[in-house]
């Protein structure tokens, strides 16, 4: 097996060719995806232990070779689709819908989406896991207004996630912002570490009978990104832009990454699309079209627009999420969630319920607003 790619050398093509010579020397011949690969030793030492103990083996000898370019892109996508297929043993039900909220730079308010997102979703009398895997720029404490310290029962081993009831429905929250002293601790964490901190919010964490888990992705398509498309390849992925062609551009750059890793990309949501004046005017401040130029590139529904509101920042700020009050943004995000569950992503056992889960989130949003 491979170490890194996780698949048997022979499936992905790696191994060339093999002879045995009458004084039963096995002569192997192995392409590695570079020549300088630093597990060429471990490969060295699985390939002889399978090898030296069979009948009539006396020796055995591995030359190096180094795959084509085009040999080690059929190679990831190999491994990737094996991957895809081989789900990892994790705590996230079976029956919840996991969606990477993703962007390809800081900045486009991705956390805010995920935030609004969540607490919509939980109106509709939906449990609603949200994971906040931006291990450094963790910010979804505050926007939820939530405080506290991870706990975790010895019983299962396992970490209790901050639960907040929305409405009918609740939140059950995650965040390396319960795990710190304070907000404003720098975390200088590398790959490594990074990945094992998430691996542990999917592992470790006791979550409850969720009907969506929201994932505060960080941006760009680095180790963490990877790491939970390993994870969790079922997972399927939003990505969050702004009307400005640059962050578009850089957008399509996690489309592929999401892609290349068999995740289904159910659309894009663009962020500070325009500022609406009191007299109704609109004021395109980043640029138009992003979003939709986005959605058009990568094949995939537009599922709408947020514009630029005051009221996004200051509720973040307060931790009582927009999409709670009323306003342009509100209404917006309350518009996306509806394309949601009814078409877009429904939740996997309440697919038919569309009806019924407007209703309830209609109701809980008018108890909400008056108070």
């Amino acid at each position: 097996m491979d170490p890194e790619l996780g698949s048997n050398i022979v499936e992905l093509g790696m191994a060339k060719g093999a002879e045995v010579t009458e004084d039963g020397t096995v002569n192997i011949k192995i392409a590695l995806t570079t020549s300088g690969c630093p597990l060429r030793a471990q490969i060295q030492r699985d390939i002889r232990s399978r090898i030296i103990d069979l009948p009539g083996v006396s020796n055995v000898h591995i030359a190096w070779t180094e795959l084509t370019a085009e040999e080690k892109t059929a190679v990831m996508a190999k491994a990737r689709w094996n991957i895809s297929q081989d789900v990892p043993e994790t705590s996230v039900p079976a029956t919840c819908r996991v969606i990477m909220i993703a962007s390809g730079k800081g900045g486009v308010g991705k956390s805010s989406v995920t935030v609004n997102l969540a607490t919509m979703l939980a109106t509709y009398g939906l449990t609603v896991g949200v994971m906040d895997a931006d291990i450094w720029g963790f910010s979804i404490p505050r926007m939820l207004g939530l405080e506290g310290r991870l706990g975790g029962s010895p019983a299962s081993g396992k970490i209790t996630p901050i639960k907040q009831e929305v409405g009918s429905g609740h939140l059950e929250v995650v965040s390396m912002g319960f795990l710190v002293d304070r907000e404003e601790t720098a975390l200088m964490w590398r790959g490594l570490i990074l990945n094992r901190a998430v691996r542990h919010f999917c592992e470790d964490v006791a979550w409850g009978n969720l009907d969506y888990l929201l994932i505060d992705m960080p941006p760009g398509t680095g180790d963490v990104q990877m790491g939970l498309a390993k994870l969790l390849p079922r997972a399927e992925m939003l990505i969050v832009t702004t009307p400005a062609l640059a962050a578009q551009k850089v957008a399509v750059r996690v489309a592929h990454m999401g892609r290349n890793n068999y995740l289904r990309i159910i659309g894009v949501i663009e962020n500070m699309s325009a500022w609406i004046a009191e007299d109704g005017e609109r004021h395109e401040i980043f640029g138009v079209g992003g979003g939709e130029a986005l959605a058009r590139q990568i094949g995939v529904p537009l599922l709408g627009s947020i514009p630029i509101d005051p009221a996004v920042t200051a509720g973040g700020d307060a931790g009582k999420p927009v999409v709670l009050a009323q306003g342009p943004a509100a209404s917006a995000y309350q518009a996306i969630v509806e394309l949601l569950i009814s078409e877009a992503a429904p939740p996997i056992d309440m697919g038919g319920c569309s009806a019924r889960l407007i209703a309830a989130a209609e109701s809980a949003l008018e108890e909400a607003q008056g108070n």
